[in-house]
């Protein structure tokens, strides 16, 4: 069974929010796109991108794990997925922005070793990973059947919007990065956004039977 329209209009909307809010991957987008070009920085985010479906597997497969394990435990990872995403809110609405994008310095590597490495930074950092298995079982709905097949549907559309936004971020890159350095401040207001999402959607957990 698919997700539901709810469901997807939820989760994509929080996904993009905080796809966009100023961090390495989609800042280091913009270093390769105004420094190398546009295909540059679209290769790096493409990898960055796909470096998520290895967190879906593992989300999916640890989700699985745990509901045919104890649905107690699966009830644990939730609360501690909400502290978790709550503690993020908190460090993304107490940051003072003044996030820069430098275009100078990178070397010069081919569209394959740029894919790569997004790639691999992306896949083996256990942040993402952790982020993985807080975020995407909140979107789980007991009531739609197997939690493993929906928390896969999530973790795909997950990349998807990651491959849409960093494609969007290389492309862009010398007027995004530009206008970023021109207004420190708007780094602010958009981890300040990213930080309520983190902290309204930790709560919803914490407070979920």
């Amino acid at each position: 069974m698919l997700i539901s329209p709810e469901q997807l209009v939820g989760f994509l909307t929080a996904a993009m929010l905080i796809t966009v809010s100023p961090g390495p991957d989609n800042l280091m987008v913009l270093s390769v796109g105004m420094s190398r070009g546009r295909r540059q920085g679209m290769a790096f985010g493409l990898g960055c991108a796909l470096g998520c479906l290895s967190h879906t597997v593992l989300a999916t497969l640890g989700v699985s794990a745990l509901i045919k394990a104890s649905p107690l435990a699966f009830g644990a990872l939730k609360l501690l997925g909400g502290g978790y995403l709550v503690w993020l809110g908190i460090g993304a609405l107490r940051s003072r922005g003044g996030a820069r994008v430098e275009g100078a310095g990178l070397p010069e590597e081919s569209l394959v070793r740029l894919f790569c490495k997004g790639l691999l930074a992306n896949a083996i950092n256990p942040k993402v990973v952790l982020f993985f298995l807080s975020f995407l079982p909140q979107f789980v709905l007991a009531e739609r059947g197997d939690a493993s097949w929906q928390t896969a549907q999530l973790g795909i559309l997950f990349t998807l919007q990651g491959v849409l936004v960093f494609g969007l971020l290389g492309y862009f890159s010398g007027a995004v990065g530009g206008w970023i350095n021109r207004h420190p401040g708007a780094g602010q207001w958009m981890d300040r956004i990213a930080g309520a999402i983190f902290v309204g959607l930790g709560l919803k957990l914490l407070v979920s039977r």
